[in-house]
């Protein structure tokens, strides 16, 4: 059992910071729990205005007053708001507490928690061991930085409820005593630059999923990651890493077409490798991941194979689009940082045609040099970073530019020869010229949508 049962915002002054899908559910369930809530958001309007007030929390828009934070007996902040700033400083000047609003909903949670975390792979993982849970048996609930907050489950939490948690670190930077049972690292490389201070702090965030667990728990760790063992060293939990070599002495790795849980030399078999239906070989690595977590649930290899063999990915995660004329396109608009785009780009062969850029984040283009170049290439640069892009492939790789997705398109299919894929991985943020990620994909998928039937009108002609 997680939380802690002594926790009450019983007629306390409690300010929500950021009033996107965390911070509502925060300030719903603070209201339920029997606080004063003001909800405080620098936008002039936001979503649900009136079901905010008649529920009985207090919106305070268009600029945050510093007042509303120094008074406040207690602070949640939503993950897309910065951890420090004015505000916020001032709140804890003044003895304030300041916490995220996982921790909020961490403390009132009955049932178990598996949190998942890394640079890239989250939400693949995070669905995947869900769904393996699922079909074990286990009453699940999955959200967190993916599907709902977690602060919209605290409701239906109990004791026999296992909460499997994507957690950013964006949200793992606001914990304090947020306690997974199994907490997982999946990998790590530079990113959110634009938000943390520098890599170190970073990393920091993310490491910190371990620092409340005990000998008691488990921690599920890419063995092959550098970064990710590095950061996992001296833990007091139980260790169980995963590989896709078959080196390790103990842990869960792949054994000829077997990914199979080794201890003590002996190999229990759990998944069939030919039951995997994801593009990419990195993606192979997400399964063995949630596999580690079943395997410690105790969830049994039929079920698990059940899982596996019925999961075809996420949508925006190597997600096949269509074809036209003989080329594939395929989206990978999550893949926002450079190692995302580098694993999409070695996902494929020759020819390869990739649509790059957006708002920079942090990282090095010149890393996908080799990659691109290695599979005679070319690149599509769009977005802010445009310009960066085409300075760092220099040389190596034709770069054209394009001013719109659909002008993106439909150079990148005039780039492509038949037998050869488009592959949206913009290894940037999607804010300068869409809402999301998610929007970006779906503009995306739409213009393909668009040149398909332009080609098949041109074809009939």
């Amino acid at each position: 059992m997680t939380g802690d049962r002594t926790f009450s915002v019983r007629g306390k002054r409690v300010t929500v910071m950021g009033a996107a899908r965390s911070g509502l559910a925060a300030a719903e369930l603070l209201v339920r729990r029997g606080a004063r809530v003001t909800l405080s958001d620098a936008r002039e309007t936001i979503d649900g205005e009136d079901r905010l007030r008649s529920a009985g929390v207090e919106l305070e828009l268009g600029g945050h007053r510093e007042g509303t934070f120094t008074g406040a007996d207690l602070i949640v902040t939503s993950p897309g708001v910065p951890f420090r700033q004015r505000v916020l400083d001032a709140a804890r000047a003044a003895g304030v507490p300041v916490i995220g609003e996982l921790e909020l909903a961490s403390r009132w949670l009955r049932g178990r928690v598996v949190a998942i975390t890394g640079t890239k792979g989250k939400s693949t993982t995070t669905t995947l061991t869900g769904r393996m849970l699922e079909a074990g048996g286990h009453r699940v609930l999955v959200g967190g930085n993916i599907g709902n907050a977690l602060s919209a489950q605290v409701d239906d939490s109990t004791e026999d409820t296992i909460h499997v948690v994507e957690a950013s670190s964006f949200q793992l930077e606001a914990i304090v005593t947020f306690k997974p049972w199994i907490a997982v690292l999946l990998n790590f490389s530079p990113d959110h630059l634009d938000r943390h201070a520098d890599v170190e702090a970073y990393a920091a965030a993310k490491q910190r999923i371990f620092e409340n667990q005990s000998e008691e728990d488990w921690a599920v760790v890419n063995a092959e990651d550098p970064s990710a063992t590095v950061m996992s060293q001296g833990l007091r939990a139980r260790m169980l890493p995963f590989s896709m070599r078959g080196d390790l002495g103990d842990g869960v790795v792949v054994q000829g077409d077997q990914i199979v849980r080794r201890q003590h030399g002996a190999d229990e078999p759990l998944v069939p490798v030919s039951s995997i239906r994801l593009l990419g070989a990195h993606l192979v690595a997400d399964v063995l991941a949630a596999t580690a977590v079943a395997s410690l649930v105790g969830v049994d290899r039929a079920a698990m194979t059940r899982a596996v063999e019925s999961f075809s990915g996420l949508e925006h995660a190597l997600e096949p689009v269509g074809e036209i004329g003989g080329v594939r396109f395929v989206n990978d608009s999550k893949a926002t940082n450079i190692e995302a785009a580098r694993r999409a780009i070695e996902s494929f062969g020759d020819g390869l045609v990739v649509i790059l850029g957006g708002r920079y984040k942090g990282g090095r283009f010149e890393d996908l040099r080799e990659p691109l170049a290695g599979r005679h290439a070319s690149v599509v640069a769009i977005g802010e970073s445009a310009t960066m892009i085409r300075a760092a492939l220099a040389g190596a790789v034709p770069v054209h530019e394009a001013d719109s997705m659909s002008s993106a398109v439909r150079t990148a299919f005039a780039s492509a020869a038949p037998g050869s894929i488009v592959v949206l991985a913009p290894a940037c943020s999607s804010f300068d010229m869409f809402q999301d990620y998610a929007e970006r994909g779906r503009v995306f998928k739409q213009e393909v949508s668009r040149l398909q039937e332009a080609w098949i009108v041109t074809r009939e002609m």
